[in-house]
């Protein structure tokens, strides 16, 4: 009887045993599973917020970057969802630093044409879109690539330059101003002083990149009479273009 009961008892162990295998191996079988079917859910975040790609974002963008960042642009393209979307977290990033779009000029200071630089609230707007999970909404609501702006007319030489400050000999108005020699990373302002004793805000560098040196256009020329100071503080060489006398308009 003893050995009849150890058999049974040896027999009941190996059949717990074998249950218990065949249990593990489905359940891990179904973990597996599980993991597979998830894994495709994890490559996007949680979206949060309720801005769109096709409603508001690829607005902001195709209007500031668009010149180039498209197919056939300099840099990659963002002007789809699918383009921008592998890029969200370093746009988001670029543009709250300020690094991108590369307009080194403080929105305000000076009104000038084919301004690219970002608003604060269109930085906000990206940097929420992005925190929210980057959606893309409706296609059918995604603006048209536009078209390619057309450059400004290429300055071959400036009529002076301002190395400083700078006094007018005669009556002027100023059609386009470029930094020539400032310090990488330089903040400069530079502003026109009147006869009359009124200021004209041209430009305000901040955090100057040489790399990224352009010609900035004012949108309508600015009129500065004779006596006109030009001061560049706290220093720095800008090169200063002048309107034929028949030409733009003055802002004022």
């Amino acid at each position: 009887m003893t050995t009849k009961s150890s058999f049974g008892e040896n027999q009941v162990s190996v059949v717990d045993l074998s249950m218990n295998s065949a249990l593990s191996l489905q359940i891990g079988w179904l973990l597996v599973i599980l993991h597979l079917l998830a894994a495709p859910l994890s490559g996007h975040d949680p979206i949060s917020t309720p801005l769109t790609w096709s409603r508001e974002i690829s607005r902001i963008v195709l209007r500031r970057c668009a010149g180039c960042h498209r197919p056939t642009g300099v840099a990659m393209s963002l002007t789809t969802w699918k383009d921008a979307r592998p890029w969200a977290v370093s746009i988001s990033e670029q543009v709250l630093s300020r690094h991108m779009p590369p307009w080194d000029a403080v929105k305000g200071f000076g009104d000038f044409a084919g301004d690219a630089g970002l608003t604060q609230e269109e930085v906000q707007t990206i940097a929420d879109w992005v925190a929210g999970g980057s959606p893309e909404g409706d296609p059918v609501f995604s603006p048209p690539v536009p078209p390619v702006t057309p450059a400004q007319p290429r300055l071959r030489h400036p009529s002076l330059v301002v190395n400083g400050s700078l006094l007018l000999p005669a009556d002027r108005v100023l059609a386009a101003i470029r930094p020539v020699r400032v310090a990488e990373g330089a903040e400069v302002q530079v502003t026109a002083l009147r006869p009359d004793g009124s200021a004209e805000p041209l430009l305000w560098l901040r955090g100057f990149r040489n790399r990224f040196a352009q010609t900035f256009h004012f949108r309508r020329g600015v009129a500065l009479p004779k006596g006109t100071r030009v001061i560049a503080s706290p220093g720095g060489s800008f090169a200063l273009y002048f309107a034929p006398k028949a030409g733009l308009r003055s802002q004022r």
